[in-house]
């Protein structure tokens, strides 16, 4: 079957896209491998909310910011906004369609799926940037007796093995489950590398008011200094809860929860931690400092200083001294380990040149390399700062459908 565009992926990117293509009356279709939202359904833990807030959460045609703008939401809700939003465009979605490869055809692509082949001018790449739960070699010391667990494999407390927890990372995901894992009262030990600390809310404003309101977010990808470094950047340390309270490795703490440097290597059943903690919570308070003291000038310039609260600062983050180097998990009673070390696409069905010598997809903000008419949606830092959240979607896909539309353009006079 022929169709001028083929989108793989139905989450909010793949769906913003059928949007821009439909606006433009391009025909085309758009392939998931299980139901709309499909990650967000099967691959999250129960608990989660969106780190944004739903006002920020917007696709292109869809402004229904629900009964609370300023709250986050939940996984169950996430799903039914995009499921909604698939409905609301009418979107051409064939779910229960599995890609499985990827080739040049002709002027285009092939398409193989385990429900038929599918031949295109162009196609669209929005299975996102979290498709596999990065779990580092070092796992491969843990004593059998350790369950090794990931998050996309995680759904709530109460199944992990009774007894302690070793968490690894502590961005977003890493410090939202030692908080929820402790509370059910597993003792939390969280293993700390390189984070982003960031307030829940800065002088009375969502965090992400300020980034979105100061231009932070819409910084272009080929304008950063160093923007290989920008897309590898962790998570920010947020979470979203009704209360808008911030997280920090302060606030767990506080609770309870061990905090270690970064996991080295697992040994003869003993975990070893960098000596670098205290190095590694000073970078994050000064960046922290920094990024605040760009928002006030901000506020300044712009003239809004006496509609935001006064400036604020916050407590440097106490480090434990002395901080643990080595634990004997058996002694320490450590019966699982969760690896909250990051995502990573999986476009392994693609059987094209694209890829860098990390298997990452060469592209210009989208445009893949070497591959006219091909295009990747949903990765860190794609077009702009903001381009991972969904929110972003809606402008990285307005100037991506504008590209495909001049692509087939050529196409058509050329032939």
């Amino acid at each position: 079957m022929f169709v001028p565009v083929v989108i793989v992926g139905a989450g909010h990117a793949g769906l913003s896209m059928s949007r821009r293509l439909t606006e433009r009356s391009i025909d085309h279709v758009v392939l998931e491998r299980g139901e709309v939202a499909n990650s967000w359904r099967t691959e999250r833990w129960e608990s989660l909310r969106l780190l944004t807030p739903n006002w920020h959460a917007r696709l292109p045609g869809h402004r229904d910011d629900g009964d609370d703008p300023d709250g986050y939401m939940t996984v169950r809700e996430v799903s039914n906004l995009i499921a909604g939003y698939a409905r609301t465009i009418t979107a051409p979605v064939h779910c229960g369609t599995t890609v499985t490869g990827v080739t040049a055809g002709g002027d285009g692509y092939q398409i193989t799926t385990d429900r038929g082949v599918w031949r295109s001018t162009a196609m669209v790449i929005a299975t996102g940037a979290c498709s596999v739960a990065l779990v580092p070699p070092i796992a491969a010391g843990l004593p059998d007796r350790v369950a090794s667990v990931t998050p996309q494999t995680y759904r709530r407390a109460d199944d992990l093995q009774d007894g302690g927890v070793l968490i690894v990372g502590a961005s977003a995901t890493g410090v939202q489950l030692a908080e929820e894992i402790h509370s059910s009262g597993r003792p939390v030990t969280l293993a700390v590398g390189e984070h982003v600390r960031m307030p829940r809310t800065y002088r009375g404003r969502d965090i992400f008011w300020w980034t979105e309101t100061a231009g932070i977010l819409d910084e272009a990808y080929d304008a950063l200094d160093d923007v290989v470094r920008a897309r590898h950047l962790p998570s920010p340390q947020l979470i979203g809860s009704p209360q808008r309270r911030s997280i920090d490795l302060n606030s767990l703490q506080d609770l309870g929860v061990r905090i270690a440097g970064r996991l080295g290597r697992i040994r003869d059943g003993a975990a070893q931690f960098s000596g670098s903690l205290p190095n590694t919570c000073k970078l994050a308070d000064l960046k922290m400092n920094r990024l605040l003291a760009t928002l006030d000038q901000w506020a300044t310039l712009a003239g809004i200083d006496d509609d935001v609260g006064p400036p604020e600062r916050f407590e440097p983050t106490r480090r434990p001294a002395p901080t643990p180097t080595d634990i004997d998990l058996e002694r320490d009673g450590i019966r699982t380990v969760v690896w909250a070390t990051g995502y990573r696409p999986d476009h392994r069905w693609i059987e094209l040149s694209v890829f860098d010598h990390k298997g990452m997809i060469r592209h210009d903000g989208g445009v893949v390399r070497g591959a006219p008419g091909m295009y990747v949606l949903g990765l860190n830092v794609l077009r702009r700062r903001g381009s991972s959240f969904i929110g972003g979607a809606a402008r990285d896909t307005a100037d991506l459908a504008a590209h495909l539309h001049q692509h087939l353009d050529r196409q058509v006079v050329n032939v």
